[in-house]
């Protein structure tokens, strides 16, 4: 794939008129699809996939455009100037754009990781004896992924890797579940064997009769899933430097007021496990390591090189969205066989759901309990609970209330596959705190 985006990519440059700059994004993929219902293979099948977003600047004007990537190279290369010409007529017609940012050559870059993955063959026979006798659905998903990134000025970036993913839920007859993710990229057998047991073990769990409760503060444990759901919130007007000048910031009063979370909590965006590339839409390269939170300080916000341009900042080459790509949040000191004994008497939310923000300003999230959330009474689980409303604040259990960190970090990655799969995910441990708010 990376031989096709050089020959696209020549020939787009080699079109250009005078005044105008051309950037060309790359996204691709070889994966294997298996679906799974009833613990059984329902649909399989391989995808080779692949697209390009071009963004021609002139004359301080922008317009977008894309293709599909395919053979023969000569009936795309005609379709892809088509493209071009389509965006000459259009960007002329557009208003000029203010805090347009220019393509430049910073530099180029080359990223090819390799995997010890699960072979395309033998995929079935690894995952489906784990799964006997319970109902188990979910899809598996691994294999390639490309990304590149090319502009007119002469700078280039390539990145490929191998990963793979099992998103799954364990299913009742009564329609309870336990939901789980198995992730990664050199496959252990022994590893998600492990990760199969420890949700049929909550599976037996969720045949007790539920729990219900009232609305009210509970001593709360939120596992690693559960925790990078709060941190996927950042992303949305939180860490946003634009979000902040803006004024709708989740984290706005870590600037203005000098609020903070706890001493316990740091979080960074961090591109040293290699699994995302640091080069954003625009093909400028983020810092390897970047603090956002660092002993519950504001320590930096995402500024991309536009909102640099409107707000007089320094741009660290955030996303045009900053939005996180490679969160990672510390650990601490508790260990996980320790976790429910330190609980004591309270909840065990082992995933959250429906996420939004009730105030966003004041950093209050709203969403409901899921899947294997239980009720802990004296270190032991005693029964799943019905399904609850909450709503607290990021200030209280990142801040006021965190009373302890899990020791285990998890790799809870981005499964989403509405335009093919995606890259990056969240690293994080849990959380315990003294108090959480349950309304509804």
């Amino acid at each position: 794939m990376e031989k096709l985006f050089d020959q696209i990519c020549e020939v787009l440059f080699s079109k250009l008129q005078e005044g105008e700059y051309l950037t060309v994004n790359f996204g691709g993929e070889k994966s294997q699809f298996i679906r799974v219902n009833s613990a059984k293979v329902r649909q399989t099948g391989l995808i080779d996939d692949a697209g390009l977003s071009l963004e021609l600047i002139h004359d301080n004007r922008v317009c977008h455009g894309s293709i599909t990537v395919h053979e023969p190279f000569e009936v795309m290369k005609d379709e892809t100037m088509k493209e071009l010409e389509r965006m000459r007529v259009e960007v002329v017609q557009l208003p000029e754009d203010p805090f347009i940012v220019l393509p430049e050559n910073a530099g180029s870059s080359r990223e090819v990781k390799s995997a010890n993955g699960l072979p395309k063959e033998k995929a079935v026979e690894a995952l489906l004896p784990a799964m006997d006798g319970v109902d188990l659905v979910g899809i598996w998903a691994s294999g390639q992924i490309f990304r590149g990134n090319a502009n007119s000025a002469g700078q280039k970036h390539w990145f490929e890797t191998e990963t793979f993913s099992l998103d799954y839920s364990i299913v009742t007859p009564d329609h309870k579940m336990v939901k789980g993710t198995y992730a990664g990229t050199d496959w252990d057998q022994a590893a998600y064997e492990a990760n199969i047991a420890d949700s049929r073990k909550k599976l037996e769990v969720m045949n007790r009769a539920k729990k219900k409760l009232n609305p009210g503060e509970y001593r709360t444990w939120f596992a690693p899933a559960a925790v990078s759901d709060f941190i996927d919130m950042f992303s949305w007007n939180g860490i946003s430097e634009a979000s902040v000048q803006q004024g709708n910031s989740s984290l706005g009063k870590m600037r203005s007021e000098g609020q903070k979370l706890s001493p316990l909590f740091h979080l960074a965006e961090d591109f040293r496990s290699g699994l995302v590339p640091r080069f954003n839409g625009r093909g400028e390269v983020a810092p390897d390591f970047l603090p956002l939170v660092d002993s519950g300080e504001l320590a930096n916000t995402l500024v991309s090189s536009r909102t640099a341009k409107e707000y007089k900042k320094k741009s660290n080459f955030a996303s045009d969205g900053e939005y996180m790509r490679s969160p990672v949040m510390n650990s601490g000191n508790l260990d996980e066989k320790d976790v429910l004994k330190a609980l004591g008497t309270g909840l065990y939310l082992s995933n959250l759901h429906y996420l939004n923000w009730s105030d966003n300003t004041g950093g209050r999230i709203t969403g409901l309990t899921r899947y294997a959330c239980f009720w802990v009474e004296n270190g032991e689980i005693q029964a799943p609970i019905e399904t609850m409303r909450f709503d607290d604040t990021i200030y209280r259990f990142f801040g006021t209330e965190l009373e302890a960190i899990g020791k285990a970090k998890v790799y809870l990655p981005n499964v989403l596959t509405y335009d093919g799969r995606e890259l990056g995910g969240c690293s994080c441990p849990g959380i315990l705190v003294k108090s959480f708010a349950l309304t509804l």
